[in-house]
């Protein structure tokens, strides 16, 4: 028999609108990603600028908001002026970040093309490291000036009419980090100012622009949050967005600790819309700074050697070795190797998801979000295939259905400790008490009167037998339950083996104790289905159903009349409604 819980959504308790760009992707070339995945003009399917196109068609199908590109560490290194013209006369580069030669056949523009024909809006990354001002100034005229100048002329003689109308710009990446090339990490003070500068000079080339400055790399870096309140303090009034990053480790075949992963991000969320608050109120401003959460990702890692006794200095001496042994490496698009996270699918697929729910629950404050790894999830690759992993499906339903508002979640369930750890010197883990089992976050769309549930189980062997508590949304039908399970945690979806782990329709009861699945089910149209046993029962706005262990769950609910409107719903109208 399964463990018992209780999930409780009501209307009168909203968090916030949910944005469009919540789950968006991440693109930096480091190894194969660009030359190679995107960009390979021996490919089969390679277009007129060298892009694979069954790439393109698989993100495209998929809807993807948005891409922050191109980088990443690699951008503050990378002079966008010599990626620009025809191919043979640009200049290649070392990338001292990732150790590999750029030879910029990808360049400025072919990033924002590609983007254009993905379907996909550019958020791009300018270069706040080596780059200059003048050149800050310089891109974006070239990127969005309609013409008449010097760098919006040539953008037009390099084959773009029209502008890109790029309009989110990321100023730099990871500034505070050490390993960053032009790092600010000693002066968050000066990388206050010069953002406050170049946000300012930017919007006044383009008016219609926002940009985001860069606060802390991670939670755990020793100046935090200090170095996020310097920077905001110089830059408050210019800048749109704080923009943060966080890779979530977990120790090999601790589970509870990677799906548990979510709660530090929250934390961290939690305390840096505190801090854009707190600037706020100094600056006696009635502006609110938006969270953009632009790189993120989980990973396992095994525990590394502690170094006791350098305190802060540790993360100074990771990155300020030489090895005079390491060489720089030249990635050829046609001899590509295939790149996939250790394990299978389905713990890389909810170890993302339970971010991103967490993302979902701060949706009042995080209006951006871009996943690493984020174009692979939606369309997996090799050298010469594209296919769905199992993260394909869960990302899918979150860009269909995770639209409106985002709801309070009240879940009852069992929960769990994760003692603290220490992955290495600079990521170390506090405990984290009470952490439920069942992992949910909800959507409500009053536009397409839809109702979206979304629920994680996090336990490795317990089913849970739920409860669902949707009566005060009195109108709404449930409309079916997909859950995405794999019994073999070590099973992948391949090209060869395309359907090891899709989707299902559980069957379920209705009113009138009718068995019943979804006729047309909307999950369909981005993989096949099945319908799997009887496990759930509506009834009187109460839905009873089960998940099973390490499970991804959508439960939708619509609303079938116009006549019931929000404001019956507050007021408790609902006798009125035939």
């Amino acid at each position: 028999m399964g463990k018992e819980a209780k999930i409780t959504i009501h209307p009168s308790f909203t968090i916030g609108e949910i944005s469009e760009r919540l789950f968006s992707t991440f693109l930096e070339p480091i190894g194969t990603m660009v030359n190679g995945t995107m960009y390979n003009p021996k490919h089969p399917t390679a277009d007129d600028l060298g892009f694979r196109t069954d790439f393109i068609n698989g993100l495209k199908d998929t809807g993807m908001p948005a891409c922050r590109l191109p980088g990443g560490n690699f951008v503050s290194g990378w002079n966008w002026k010599d990626s620009i013209g025809p191919k043979d006369q640009r200049k290649v580069h070392l990338d001292p970040a990732w150790y590999q030669y750029i030879t910029n056949e990808v360049g400025h523009d072919e990033y924002l093309q590609w983007a254009e024909r993905v379907g996909t809006e550019s958020m791009y990354t300018i270069n706040l490291g080596t780059g200059t001002m003048q050149d800050a100034m310089d891109i974006v005229e070239y990127t969005n000036h309609k013409g008449g100048t010097w760098w919006s002329d040539l953008r037009r003689k390099n084959g773009h009419e029209e502008p890109y109308g790029v309009k989110t710009w990321f100023l730099g990446n990871e500034m505070d980090g050490p390993w960053q090339l032009g790092s600010w990490e000693k002066d968050p003070r000066g990388y206050g100012v010069f953002s406050n500068e170049v946000s300012k000079l930017i919007k006044w080339i383009d008016p219609t622009i926002e940009t985001a400055v860069c606060g802390s790399s991670a939670p755990f870096m020793a100046h935090f949050p200090d170095w996020d309140e310097e920077v905001l303090t110089q830059c408050y009034e210019s800048v749109d967005y704080l923009s943060i990053h966080h890779y979530h480790s977990a120790p090999p075949g601790d589970l509870k600790a990677l799906l548990g992963g979510a709660l530090y991000y929250e934390d961290f969320i939690n305390t840096e819309v505190a801090l854009c608050d707190l600037i706020a109120a100094k600056c006696r401003t009635p502006k609110k700074v938006m969270i953009s959460f632009d790189e993120y990702g989980a990973m396992v890692r095994p525990n590394a050697e502690l170094n006791p006794g350098y305190g802060p200095h540790n993360m100074y001496r990771a990155h300020y070795r030489f090895n005079p042994e390491r060489q720089y490496i030249l990635h050829d698009p046609d001899n590509m190797k295939h790149f996939c996270f250790p394990g299978g699918d389905m713990i890389h697929a909810l170890s993302m998801a339970s971010i991103q729910l967490a993302f979902l629950r701060h949706a009042d404050r995080v209006k951006i979000g871009c996943m690493t790894g984020g174009l692979g999830a939606l369309c997996a690759s090799d050298h010469d295939h594209v296919w769905k992993s199992a993260s394909y499906y869960v990302f899918s339903q979150l860009l269909k259905y995770a639209r409106g508002t985002s709801m309070q979640v009240d879940v009852n369930s069992d929960t769990y400790d994760i003692p603290g750890y220490a992955i290495d010197d600079n990521s170390q883990y506090p405990t984290k008490e009470g952490v439920p089992y069942i992992d949910a976050a909800c959507a409500w769309s009053k536009e397409d009167r839809s109702l979206n549930l979304f629920i994680i189980n996090r336990s490795e062997e317990d089913e849970y037998n739920i409860k669902i508590d949707a009566q005060a949304f009195t109108g709404y039908n449930f409309v079916e339950h997909v859950e995405l399970h794999s019994d073999d945690f070590d099973a992948k979806n391949t090209y060869e083996a395309p359907e090891t782990i899709i989707p299902k329709v559980v069957a379920h009861t209705d009113e009138n104790g009718t068995i019943r699945h979804a006729e047309t089910t909307p999950i369909s149209k981005i993989g096949n289905t099945e319908v799997v046993g009887v496990s759930t029962v509506f009834r009187n706005g109460l839905l009873d159903t089960s998940v099973k262990p390490l499970s991804w769950n959508l439960i939708r609910f619509e609303r079938e009349s116009d006549e019931l409107t929000f404001e019956d719903l507050l007021k408790g109208n609902h006798n009125e409604v035939v």
